[in-house]
């Protein structure tokens, strides 16, 4: 099958491409809310942001995708189109992160550093290794106190303190959008079927090392993709920050902005400092 090579991407800034792929039915903006107040700031290395939509969700349509195989072949497709042989870094999160490293793996010697923000790992969901919800911080009187609207976007709240799920209802609501837009009567379908919700040539068995700096980033009460099963990518990514944020979901992040922007902000040094040794 001809695969279309057409994805919907938003570009800021000049330099060094960095091409970020957001997670299941959302789109590049969602990413655009946690990365741009971090890539505005002064940085050593001028960047190149390429926001791009998946298939089926932001602003590209879905155009007959069957599973994770057509949208990572778009995605091979939209690098050769607008990068070429240029070095780039990429960041991924969720199951963008799986996409990422599939790429990062593709494109090795094009790869210059590769983050990874609560990155699935296993595909299918009953052989994911998650504990249960558990409340970290109590208040039932703050949470009978809630509108039946706002339990329904909220679900579960592990941290449940006023200034906690002010922001927590704010970044719902910013990429609800995206949520409702994205083309659920083709890509629900690919959810479901743990066959074609992966790519098929990802094992983690046939993965060389990656030797580029790279950022792992989970949240110790990820409810949806967990934090164990990533421990595996230590032994993969040699160059690799593995964090675990306690208070971290599959959100993240939520409160944790500080922390979030000090690792990202770390792992462009580590970066410039590959890219200034191995261009010598």
């Amino acid at each position: 099958m001809e695969i279309d090579s057409f994805l919907s991407a938003h570009e800021i800034g000049e330099g060094l491409p960095v091409l970020i792929i957001h997670g299941w039915e959302l789109d590049g903006k969602a990413e655009e809310l946690d990365f741009e107040p971090i890539f505005t700031k002064a940085l050593q290395t001028s960047l190149r942001r390429i926001y791009v939509d998946l298939p089926g969700m932001g602003k590209t349509p879905a155009n007959n995708i069957k599973d994770l195989d057509d949208i990572y072949l778009r995605l091979v497709h939209f690098i050769d189109a607008r990068l070429g042989k240029s070095k780039f870094l990429i960041m991924g999160s969720s199951c963008g992160g799986y996409l990422a490293r599939a790429l990062a793996q593709k494109y090795v010697d094009q790869v210059d550093g590769l983050l990874l923000r609560v990155p699935l790992i296993e595909p299918k969901d009953d052989l994911r290794d998650l504990d249960t919800f558990q409340p970290l911080v109590l208040n039932e009187q703050l949470m009978s106190s809630l509108s039946s609207e706002d339990k329904a976007l909220l679900g579960d709240i592990h941290i449940q303190t006023p200034t906690y799920i002010k922001s927590l209802k704010a970044k719902y609501e910013a990429i609800l959008p995206a949520l409702k837009a994205a083309d659920k009567e083709v890509l629900d379908p690919i959810r479901a079927d743990p066959q074609r919700y992966q790519i098929s040539h990802a094992s983690d068995n046939t993965h060389s090392k990656f030797l580029a700096p790279t950022l792992i980033l989970c949240g110790r009460q990820d409810e949806v993709v967990g934090y164990r099963d990533s421990l595996r990518l230590l032994e993969l990514y040699p160059r690799s920050t593995f964090v675990v944020l306690d208070r971290g979901r599959h959100d993240l992040p939520v409160d944790e902005n500080g922390v979030f922007e000090a690792l990202v902000r770390n792992w462009l040094t580590r970066v410039d400092e590959w890219r200034s040794y191995t261009d010598k």
